[in-house]
This record gives structure tokens, C-alpha cells and sequence, in this order.
């Protein structure tokens, strides 16, 4: 069995937490995908949901795009890293 891949990038505010995939076709095309759970503790564990109450709402739209942008910076760093002589 393959190795767990595991995301490129995490983070999070307060319980809502994103973590995203670099995935890269056999062509060469890269493409991300991304998750967006909420935390919470049941029992004695943590577990997570991808089910968001309403005061959540605000916090998943604030890291969507948060991992948006991290995307679009890091799509571009790429592309980015050719020098230009002035």
C-alpha cells in the first residue's frame, strides 16, 4: 500500500480547519483540491464534520479564501521565479 499522502498546506481559524492537495496529473498539470472541516471534541477525541452551523458560515467563507489565495500566490511563485534584467 502507497504511503497516506498528506496535504501541502494546513491551517485554521478557530475550529474550522482547511488543509490542501497538490496533485499533479501525468502530463504535468498541476491542479489543487481543498478541505474545509470543522473540529469538535466528542467523548475523548477530537473529530471532524463537514457539516457547518450558521455561526460558522462566516469563518468557512473566510478560510476558502484564505486557501484561495494561498493557491493563486502559490500558482504564480512558480511562474513567477524567471528573473527579469532591469
Amino acid at each position: 500500500m502507497a504511503p497516506k499522502k498528506e496535504p501541502i498546506h494546513k491551517f485554521g481559524l478557530a475550529r474550522i480547519k482547511v488543509a490542501i492537495w497538490e496533485n499533479q496529473s501525468k502530463t504535468g498539470k498541476t491542479w489543487f483540491n481543498v478541505e474545509i472541516v470543522r473540529a469538535y471534541w466528542a467523548g475523548d477525541k477530537w473529530k471532524g464534520s463537514n457539516k457547518f452551523g450558521r455561526d460558522d458560515l462566516p469563518i468557512v467563507a473566510k478560510v476558502a479564501d484564505m486557501a484561495y489565495a494561498w493557491i493563486w500566490e502559490h500558482e504564480h511563485s512558480k511562474s513567477d521565479s524567471v528573473q527579469v534584467d532591469e
